[in-house]
């Protein structure tokens, strides 16, 4: 097996060493050499790497200039609807870099398989996207930026989030940080459950509809196209960071203990609650067809699947799904934009299988 002296890739050689072989390859711990990207052992990492690329779009190919007229007019939205907009987009503004720091910085260095790191890559570069997406709409609406882009410092529903799933990343980016005992695969297994499954998973859930329910009414479509796009990206993120917790699971099933099971369930239940409380402050009153009531329900229901999709016995009672619009938005063979602004469909080589 060819080894090198660091699993980052970047160590010494060993010259005249044997070819890597799929079995050499995990998800961790492992010294196979990361450089070498075949022959590939997790298939499906290399599809969501190809489904993100044909899912390629940039912000300002969506006109905003339907957006831009009704925010700016007295009667456009309610006082209720802009306070949910800049509650939303100030979480949003910001959390796409805390996501985007925990892939390059902790997530990137400690799994060592040379096809997850390359969706990896792709994943970061979509963070990327989906910031200059909340910068675009900053500029293009007027908003106060200062205002915006400090939000998960100054409004607390935002920041016990922040700093909730920070918790769980601040050690991993120590230089010293390294995966090989029980502890510290444990800790690699909490952030990816803390960024993949809670942030990403669940707590992008509320914002998307959110803002998806006022383009279901003709209101700030521009946003809305945005937003079906950022989700049909952070759909493929999810089931990445699934398919690496499980995989990782089979691997080495020693982590995945009774009463790591039971932390991981008590970690989604206070992910949920805080979900909750910051629906509650970004809908004190409501808006037509969504308020905090409706949202907690949706976060019970997002986080029962969750669970299941971890393999872990839900932590609420069953409940319907109240926004079953949503499944619809979420199709990722969608033939045309569900909010048509945009002048063309940005697709390269048709590459998505449409209905």
């Amino acid at each position: 097996m060819t080894v090198t002296t660091a699993t980052t890739g970047l160590g010494e050689i060993e010259r005249g060493g044997a070819r890597v072989s799929v079995d050499d390859k995990a998800m961790i711990n492992c010294r196979a050499d990361v450089n070498q990207i075949l022959p590939l052992k997790y298939h499906w990492a290399w599809e969501k790497y190809l489904a993100g690329c044909n899912n390629h779009w940039m912000p300002t190919e969506v006109s905003m200039q339907a957006d831009i007229a009704l925010w700016k007019s007295p009667d456009g939205l309610t006082a209720d609807e802009r306070h949910m907009l800049k509650r939303n987009l100030g979480f949003f503004a910001t959390s796409e870099s805390l996501v985007a720091n925990n892939i390059v910085l902790a997530v990137y260095r400690q799994l060592t398989n040379p096809e997850c790191r390359q969706y990896l890559l792709r994943q970061a570069f979509e963070e990327a996207v989906h910031t200059h997406t909340f910068t675009y709409i900053c500029e293009s609406l007027g908003l106060e930026e200062g205002e915006l882009f400090n939000a998960y410092r100054e409004v607390p529903s935002i920041t016990e989030k922040a700093a909730w799933a920070l918790q769980y990343t601040q050690h991993l980016e120590d230089p010293n940080f390294q995966t090989g005992t029980p502890e510290a695969d444990q800790d690699f297994l909490r952030d990816l459950i803390a960024f993949y499954v809670v942030f990403e998973g669940m707590w992008f859930y509320t914002g998307f509809a959110q803002i998806l329910s006022l383009g279901r009414r003709n209101k700030m479509v521009g946003i809305a196209e945005q937003y079906q796009y950022i989700l049909r990206d952070e759909s493929i993120h999810l089931n990445f960071g699934v398919d690496v917790i499980n995989q990782i699971k089979i691997e080495n099933p020693h982590l995945w203990s009774a009463a790591f099971q039971e932390e991981v369930r008590q970690m989604l239940t206070e992910a949920c609650e805080l979900e909750v409380a910051y629906g509650r402050d970004t809908m004190p009153n409501g808006i037509l067809g969504l308020n905090a009531q409706l949202c907690e329900q949706y976060m019970h229901f997002i986080t029962n699947r969750r669970c299941a999709q971890l393999g872990l016995a839900p932590v609420f009672a069953e409940v319907d799904n109240p926004f079953p619009w949503m499944s619809e938005l979420m199709d990722l063979k969608k033939e045309k934009n569900f909010f048509e602004t945009r002048v063309i469909e940005y697709q390269n080589g048709g590459a998505l299988a449409w209905d």
